[in-house]
């Protein structure tokens, strides 16, 4: 039974996307992509999940024709190598929108280099 104190994934998304906006962040190249990395990630981790509560945790193969080893179900260490490579994407996203906020907020001289990758600057000077 789905635990109801969580919301749906998409909704998250949402949500985040609409605080990212607040900064710009929906008009910048790299903030988009990494964002749609990631949406890609959550399906693909929602998707192995289904798979290894179908499946189990271990499955078996078969070596020879009467012959079945029962091996660790290969979608366990997809999903964890998934989960490592979400959880950077999710690093990347937080600096990119921690360095928007920081440039839309003011205070010092805004760096060109995020300038140029928020859009806001056509070089790089």
């Amino acid at each position: 039974m789905p635990n109801n104190n969580f919301k749906d994934l998409n909704e998250q998304a949402r949500q985040n996307l609409e605080i990212a906006e607040k900064h710009g962040a929906e008009q910048n190249y790299f903030f988009v992509t990494t964002f749609k990395r990631y949406i890609f990630q959550l399906k693909t981790l929602d998707e192995l999940e289904k798979n290894i509560k179908e499946e189990g945790l271990k499955i078996e193969r078969a070596a020879s024709k009467n012959v079945k080893n029962e091996i660790m179900n290969p979608s366990v260490a997809t999903y964890n190598k998934t989960c490592n490579c979400a959880n950077k994407t999710v690093a990347t996203i937080v600096r990119i929108i921690t360095a928007l906020r920081k440039n839309s907020e003011g205070g010092n001289e805004p760096d060109p280099l995020l300038e140029f990758i928020s859009g806001r600057r056509n070089s790089i000077d």
